[in-house]
C-alpha cells in the first residue's frame, strides 16, 4: 500500500479520532474534516452513525439535520438518508456514502477511505495538443 493507493482491505484503513463520546447530544450530529472528506457523525442516544456530510441534492450540511428513528433530514429540502446504509428514504438506489464509526475509551473514532481525486479533460485542450 502507497500513500496513493487505498488497501484492497478497507479493515486494513486506520481509525480516525473525531469526537469525545457525550460531545454529539442524542438525535443530533456533528460535522469533521477526516481523511480530506466532510463526515457527519450522528449519536442515536446509545450508538454513533457517520455518513457523507453533503446532501447530493444541492450540498446542505447533513450534519446540521435533525436525526431521528435512525434518519437524518437534510435542513435544507428535507431529503431525508438512512444512517444504517446512507439510502435516500424516498429512492433506495440514491445513496450517501456511510462509514464504520466505533468507541474506543472515550473517543469516537471514524474509519473513512483516502478521498480520491477525478481530473476532468476538456476535449479542446486535446485537440489543441494535436495540433
Amino acid at each position: 500500500m502507497t500513500a496513493t493507493t487505498p488497501p484492497d482491505d478497507p479493515s486494513a484503513l486506520p481509525f480516525a479520532p473525531v469526537a469525545r463520546h457525550g460531545d454529539i447530544p442524542a438525535g443530533e450530529g456533528r460535522t469533521f474534516e477526516v481523511g480530506g472528506r466532510l463526515v457527519a457523525v450522528f449519536f442515536d442516544g446509545e450508538s454513533y452513525h457517520a455518513m457523507d456530510d453533503l446532501c447530493p441534492h444541492m450540498g446542505a450540511s447533513l450534519g446540521s439535520g435533525p436525526f431521528v428513528d435512525g434518519v437524518v433530514t437534510c435542513p435544507w429540502h428535507a431529503w431525508r438518508f438512512r444512517a444504517c446504509d446512507g439510502a435516500w428514504c424516498d429512492n433506495e438506489k440514491l445513496r450517501v456514502a456511510v462509514y464504520e464509526v466505533r468507541r474506543s475509551d472515550d473517543a469516537i473514532e471514524v474509519r473513512i477511505p483516502p478521498a480520491t481525486c477525478s481530473v476532468l479533460r476538456n476535449p479542446r485542450d486535446e485537440d489543441e495538443a494535436r495540433g
